[in-house]
């Protein structure tokens, strides 16, 4: 059986929910020539050759509805509009194996088509060839557990609150806090980079010193994955600095660097890559624009993400819980056989140990980062409570006894049921 996201072929398969107000035939061949070799109209060069060896082809059309009205504005005007499954294909030779000219071909001008209403890509399945040229993620998640010291079971995390604001200072406090408590996971927010009030630099430096002196009492570093976002030139010397100091995780927010920075920023690091998706819901969002998030974790798994972002489940923000699921396994599956490229999913945005047994149930087990912020750092008892009732949540779903029968028996478990 195929790996998840391997072509059956050797071609580029795409495979997108499309609606238009054409005919879905005529629709489908318009895209699939202006995501090749074709224009508008004929042009000197493009013999019936050329089209037969780069032209994209349309591999299947399968009609799934009509509607009376258009989902998006500007597409030709209809009294019905028809929706459908389209996948179309592209010989690898068009683009070579090239992350940022794959984007291009099967999410490129096809969006804004007259003759597209919606369009949202759904699948991408890619030849062996093309995994091979591609770094993919370097540690994955036997480089995460062994770095991290957890061999087994999920990685209790947490993000920095506030998440600006804080001085290296604070910020170090907090940290102090979270691995006396014996948290795995600590990472910086999204929003926290390299101001002035906290100093990228300074904040490493006094962070590290912490993370050092509780690993000297328990004999176990704490993870925490700084975030060295910014350009190519910021990103390797945080970088640097981060695995000078002993540190074993950098983060960055993909949307913000773009592929050919993720790709940059791979073949320089020694340390695993957390990449964080802010900015997924304007992808996303639109049931008839966009992407799923299938086809897209798999272009940052390629260029070498080792964590990638999932949301969660019962999370703050508008995603249902099967779509999450549904992220989580799409990191999880082998990609390709011979690369699987797996990465490790992490599940954050309003967590608390509620979400621990459903959790590991959707997973089918613990390869996954679990980061709690307000769940971990809001505990009546304290940040250190905070951490010990996390981490009982998750020994509670992995043994299937019920959260509230757990807590009998764990204080700290038990003062948190009360507030989350």
């Amino acid at each position: 059986m195929p790996a998840r996201f391997a072509s059956p072929d050797g071609r580029i398969h795409a495979s997108y929910w499309l609606e238009t107000g054409a005919d879905p035939h005529q629709a489908a061949e318009v895209i699939a020539g202006e995501q090749s070799s074709g224009t508008f109209t004929a042009v000197p060069g493009e013999t019936p050759e050329l089209k037969a060896r780069a032209g994209a082809r349309v591999e299947q059309l399968d009609v799934i509805d009509h509607s009376d009205r258009p989902s998006l504005p500007g597409g030709t005007a209809s009294a019905r509009y028809t929706r459908c499954r389209l996948t179309l294909s592209w010989p690898l030779a068009n683009l070579g194996p090239s992350l940022p000219n794959l984007v291009s071909t099967v999410a490129g001008n096809l969006f804004e088509l007259r003759q597209v209403s919606g369009l949202r890509l759904l699948d991408l399945r890619l030849p062996a060839d093309f995994a091979a040229a591609m770094p993919g993620p370097a540690f994955g998640i036997a480089g995460t557990r062994r770095l991290a010291g957890v061999p087994q079971g999920p990685l209790i995390g947490t993000i920095v609150k506030p998440s600006v604001g804080l001085t290296p200072a604070q910020t170090a406090d907090t940290v102090r806090q979270l691995v006396a408590g014996g948290i795995d996971f600590v990472k910086d927010d999204e929003l926290q980079a390299d101001g002035p009030h906290c100093p990228f630099d300074a904040r490493a430096r006094a962070v590290m010193q912490v993370v050092h002196a509780a690993a000297e009492r328990s004999g176990r570093k704490a993870m925490v994955a700084f975030n060295i976002t910014g350009d190519l030139d910021e990103m390797r010397r945080r970088h640097d600095l981060v695995l000078a100091l002993g540190g074993t995780c950098v983060m960055v927010c993909l949307q913000s660097i773009g592929l050919a920075g993720l790709l940059a920023l791979r073949r320089h690091a020694q340390l695993p890559i957390h990449a964080h998706r802010a900015g997924w819901g304007y992808l996303s969002r639109s049931p008839a624009l966009g992407w799923d998030y299938a086809p897209w974790q798999l272009l940052w798994r390629l260029a070498g993400a080792d964590h990638l972002h999932v949301n969660g489940l019962a999370n703050k923000f508008s995603e249902p819980d099967d779509s999450v699921v549904a992220a989580a396994q799409a990191v999880l599956a082998a990609a390709f056989d011979g690369h699987p490229m797996v990465a490790m999913p992490v599940f954050s945005s309003g967590q608390t140990g509620l979400q621990a047994a459903p959790t590991h149930a959707a997973v089918g087990g613990c390869d996954l980062i679990h980061a709690a912020g307000g769940g971990i750092l809001g505990h009546p008892g304290g940040i250190r409570a905070g951490v010990a009732a996390m981490r009982q949540a998750w020994d509670a779903a992995q043994a299937g006894v019920p959260l509230a029968a757990h807590a009998r028996k764990h204080p700290e478990l038990q003062a948190a049921l009360g507030v989350w």
